[in-house]
């Protein structure tokens, strides 16, 4: 078997026998390119040839990162270590077959350039396949038929060397030895011509030929006097094809008659190439990206029906190659989808990316929002099932854009590596385009980011074109793309869940529009907010938009996409004002300082003393009587309620001791003063702690009238 790479600049003189009887070929400068994949039958040399894809080869021109491709042209007296030659061989039928299957699916492509020779079958002449697909056939039979091969020769010996007793007793004489005859010379049955034996002899004789002049690593595992040497070859110039037809009438099962066909088409294919010079036989493919193209959108895409019209074939002229939708990337479940954009490169292991391709990609995305927005703009046609805009924020949700490339890792020949990485090149992976800094959320931003496919995997999935298992994959690679994805974007930005502590939260998003902008998006399917800020810790301005946000907001902290927002649910709303005292204790100075400063007291959720449940009715109060359980004063609360905040929210407003629960109840403190008369009263608290205390921690507060009755 010889072996080129498609693109490799050869000299001229080094490929020319190699390269007898393919035209089309591109000389350069005394070099000869081949711009084709696939394989092809060389007449002079009487050996088969493929031209690999360039993937083979690294940046350096190196095949395996070692040799170079000039080296290894005849695999049999090269210095390839035999794991390499057997990668190579098996490599090189992948390659053969993912081209067969591709022509296959694409009948009317004008890339695809095949011939098979005709030959006399039956009276009439009849077109087979290459003598590749008949090797592959052969080898096959012989992995797939080994209970079979071994009934027939279970019974092939069975009785052999058995004595037949009525032939020794006719026709020889005994001696008699106490009593007993003894047969000196007993008659063994007689072997006849057994036809299963001869077929499995010549095809076995096939196997040893296949294995030794094609390199096809086959497993002969009986011990036949196999045909070789010049026998072997006066079959292969006619002798073949005549004992075959001589005992063809000789096998009835299906199996048998298979082998027979395959042997037959063998030996028949054989002596046509050696009576005939000029026979040519190929399967070539020019411009082999367009199939590797092909075949990753056949494993990851949506077919073009599935899609909305102009989404893939752009009407500005350009060709997505791989777009598909799937469950977004901010939610938990797989409800709510959006478009995932790909595009194929097929290059060099390791080949930089070109900025016409990134700038390409980004378009790609551009295009696909704006056909969108039409959509739903378009009163006379339907809405997509996809929103990539959300009314309420105008953000913009985030399509997933990447590239996809095949790798080969050094001394890696498994074919089994199923997963997809994140490729590692010189510039940042991912790439992040933007308007405005900080708004992920905006229809400018763009990120893209590269991964691996490991090509030999994709190859052999693709050609043995089997529905299920590429189904199977599909799904499988398009989850890996979402959690890969995911991960990106942890990397570049950190996520945070909001939800309105009372406040309507389409009418705080219009008053602070300008502040939110791309920087919120609403996901969930309810009223609860996401917020992205740039960078892995917040800087000054996003900390001081945390502190603002989470006056109204509760925030959820360390939050990881994907997850089920973990945020609690305000058990009220704005409920009605009354004229009610919320009686508060504080612990310290430092307790009552913060209080002050920050114009809020927290008051603990939960049940207990001086702790107030959730559940509870009446939560609202227009004062707060503060005490250490001797000093106190009256002040006036605003009229909004209280909102809860976590522990981290306590945290974050410095508060001077670590919190003890998870959730508290904040209530702010106006500013304006109470009523003289009120503010100068003194209360007996004793009085106070037993009232509150009778009721069993269902409340806090009391109405203005009892606070009065328990003045000093």
């Amino acid at each position: 078997m010889r072996l080129l790479v498609e693109e490799y600049q050869y000299e001229a003189d080094l490929v020319r026998e190699v390269l007898h009887g393919v035209d089309a070929l591109q000389n350069v400068e005394g070099f000869v390119s081949l711009t084709y994949v696939g394989y092809f039958y060389n007449t002079r040399l009487k050996d088969c040839v493929f031209i690999l894809p360039k993937v083979l080869m690294d940046e350096q021109g190196l095949v395996f990162g070692t040799y170079k491709p000039e080296s290894i042209i005849n695999v049999k007296d090269s210095a390839l270590k035999e794991d390499e030659r057997r990668f190579l061989y098996e490599f090189a039928v992948w390659i053969y077959r993912a081209v067969a299957v591709y022509q296959q699916t694409h009948k009317d492509s004008d890339i695809i350039y095949h011939r098979h020779i005709s030959q006399v079958g039956h009276g009439l002449r009849h077109r087979t396949n290459t003598l590749l697909d008949i090797l592959l056939s052969l080898i096959q039979f012989s992995k797939d038929n080994e209970n079979y091969i071994t009934f027939i020769l279970k019974n092939l010996h069975s009785g052999y060397n058995k004595i037949n007793w009525t032939r020794t007793i006719n026709h020889s004489s005994a001696i008699v030895h106490e009593n007993t005859p003894i047969y000196l010379n007993p008659v063994n049955k007689k072997r006849q011509i057994n036809f299963d034996e001869e077929l499995l002899i010549i095809f076995y004789s096939i196997l040893n030929h296949i294995s030794k002049e094609y390199g096809f690593n086959v497993n002969i595992r009986v011990g036949f006097p196999l045909i070789e040497g010049a026998k072997f070859d006066a079959y292969l110039k006619g002798r073949g094809v005549i004992r075959l037809r001589q005992i063809k009438y000789k096998y009835f099962s299906d199996t048998a008659l298979q082998l027979w066909q395959l042997c037959f088409a063998f030996f028949a294919h054989s002596t046509e190439i050696t009576t005939s010079a000029e026979l040519k036989e190929y399967l070539l493919v020019k411009n082999f990206y367009v199939v590797f193209e092909a075949i990753i959108d056949e494993l990851i895409g949506d077919k073009k029906d599935k899609l909305p019209p102009d989404f893939k074939e752009q009407k500005d002229g350009k060709l997505v190659d791989h777009l598909y939708t799937y469950a977004g990337l901010l939610q938990a479940d797989d409800e709510q989808q959006t478009y995932y954009i790909g595009d194929s490169k097929y290059y060099k292991i390791g080949a930089p990316l070109g900025d016409t391709s990134i700038y390409k990609q980004y378009t790609y995305a551009r295009n696909i929002v704006q056909y969108n927005i039409d959509l739903w703009l378009d009163d006379t046609k339907p809405n997509p099932d996809i929103a990539v805009r959300d009314e309420v924020t105008e953000g913009y949700n985030i399509l997933p854009n990447f590239f996809i490339s095949a790798a080969m890792d050094k001394g890696d020949f498994s074919y089994n590596h199923r997963e997809i990485t994140l490729t590692q090149t010189g510039k940042k992976n991912p790439e992040v385009k933007y308007q405005f800094k900080d708004r992920l959320f905006d229809r400018d931003t763009m990120l893209l980011s590269r991964y691996n496919v490991n090509f030999l995997f994709v190859i052999s999935l693709y050609a043995r074109n089997r529905q299920a298992e590429k189904a199977a994959w599909k799904e499988e690679v398009r989850a890996q793309f979402r959690r890969e994805i995911r991960n990106v974007l942890e990397n570049e930005y950190q996520f945070y869940p909001m939800r309105s502590r009372g406040v309507i939260t389409e009418e705080y998003v219009k008053t602070h529009f300008h502040e939110l902008l791309g920087k919120v998006f609403m996901p969930f399917g309810n009223d609860d907010l996401m917020l992205a800020l740039e960078g892995k810790t917040p800087n000054e301005e996003q900390l001081a938009l945390l502190q603002k946000l989470q006056n109204d907001f509760v925030i959820q902290r360390n939050y990881h996409i994907g997850e089920e927002p973990n945020l609690p649910t305000p058990a009220f709303g704005k409920v009605g004002f009354q004229e009610s005292v919320l009686i508060a204790y504080y612990k310290d100075s430092r307790h009552l300082d913060w209080i002050l400063k920050n114009k809020i007291y927290n008051a603990r959720t939960g049940s207990g003393f001086g702790s107030v449940p959730l559940q509870a009715e009446n939560l609202t109060a227009s004062y707060i009587l503060l005490h250490n359980g001797q000093d106190q004063r009256v002040l006036k609360l605003k009229e909004q309620g209280p909102v809860i905040w976590s522990k981290q929210d306590l945290i974050d407003h410095k508060y001077p001791d670590m919190p003890s629960r998870d959730l508290y109840l904040m209530y702010h403190i106006d500013e304006a003063a109470v009523d003289e008369n009120l503010a100068a009263c003194k209360f007996d608290l004793n009085q106070i702690k037993s009232f509150v205390g009778a009721r069993k921690g269902l409340s806090q507060t009391l109405t203005l009238a009892e606070l009065i009755k328990m003045k000093k």
